[in-house]
């Protein structure tokens, strides 16, 4: 294995060509008051045949300069938000029904 770093996000964003948005959550305890504080980065990363939907659980790794922003790669895809998926089964389903009423 190579001496990569390697994050893992969540997608934010796939509105770009082979381009999506990451975001990156992490949770420490801050040095001097102890208290827990919750980060986050947002990174644009490269995903060359479009798989990426928002939602989705992806692990990234860093890269070589791609273009100005973009820095990273989608290495895999971990999980896919069904909740996406059955929002697209719904908006299909409800365009069907919109469609039988203007017909009649």
């Amino acid at each position: 294995m190579n001496s990569r770093r390697r994050l893992i996000g969540t997608v934010t964003s796939d509105k770009m060509d082979k381009t999506v948005v990451v975001e990156i959550k992490r949770t420490y305890r801050h040095p001097l008051l102890g208290k827990v504080v919750h980060d986050h980065k947002r990174v644009k990363a490269h995903d060359e045949n479009n798989e990426c939907k928002i939602g989705d659980k992806v692990m990234i790794v860093e890269s070589r300069p791609l273009s100005r922003d973009k820095r990273w790669v989608v290495q895999q895809i971990i999980t896919h938000d069904e909740k996406q998926e059955i929002k697209a089964e719904i908006d299909e389903g409800l365009a069907e029904v919109l469609e039988k009423g203007a017909e009649e």
